[in-house]
């Protein structure tokens, strides 16, 4: 799809062609759909926003379920963009990279317009198993589970996989307070807690 192939060239720093229709899309649905839920804003509203039709809208999504995976889909390309950035920082210190990580979400739940997690909002809204928007944020939550565990082993902890779903609850809790508290909420020592436990799980 031309507007998967705009994000990955964004990303990768090569140049992109000029926003069409299936890109104004996405962007406006991006906004929406982060900031007020997927099933709270209909096919309607998007149009309306990013100034098409909305058979244009049809053409590149062939569905409203179709247009949020595809939202999904670019959240995970940042998502594992601004993961990356962390473990590139610390070559060789899975702590430490962890650490940078976390700082950084720490710091975004701080933010006014903070609304968690994507993927975590679309799996609470999508409880079915095999929908489209579902299945995007099962992939990239298991992915990170994956990461995690392999960086707490690469920390050398006699329980790796448990040390990984420790920090994997604490990051969800970050994602989830962040949006109940705000400013000064627990979520700003995401990361400092995250060490007390690896240092705790590190201990003979």
């Amino acid at each position: 799809m031309s507007s998967d192939k705009n994000i990955e060239a964004s990303l990768s720093g090569a140049p992109a062609s000029p926003p069409k229709a299936a890109d104004k899309i996405l962007d406006v649905a991006r906004d929406l759909f982060y900031r007020e839920g997927i099933r709270a804003i209909g096919v309607d509203e998007i149009v309306r926003r990013a100034g098409v039709t909305k058979p244009s809208l049809y053409r590149s999504f062939p569905s409203k379920d179709e247009l949020a995976a595809s939202y999904l889909r670019r959240y995970d390309l940042e998502f594992w963009q601004r993961f990356d950035e962390a473990v590139d920082a610390h070559p060789g210190d899975p702590r430490a990279q962890i650490r940078a990580f976390l700082t950084r979400i720490g710091k975004r739940t701080q933010q006014p317009d903070y609304r968690g997690c994507g993927m975590t909002n679309a799996a609470v809204e999508y409880p079915e198993r095999g929908h489209p928007a579902r299945v995007v944020s099962e992939d990239n939550k298991q992915e990170l589970r994956r990461r995690l565990r392999a960086l707490a082993a690469a920390m050398g902890a006699a329980d790796a996989d448990t040390l990984g779903d420790g920090l994997l609850l604490l990051i969800e809790g970050a994602y989830i307070s962040g949006q109940l508290f705000g400013l000064g909420g627990p979520a700003r020592s995401v990361a400092l807690n995250a060490d007390l436990l690896i240092e705790a799980s590190l201990k003979k």
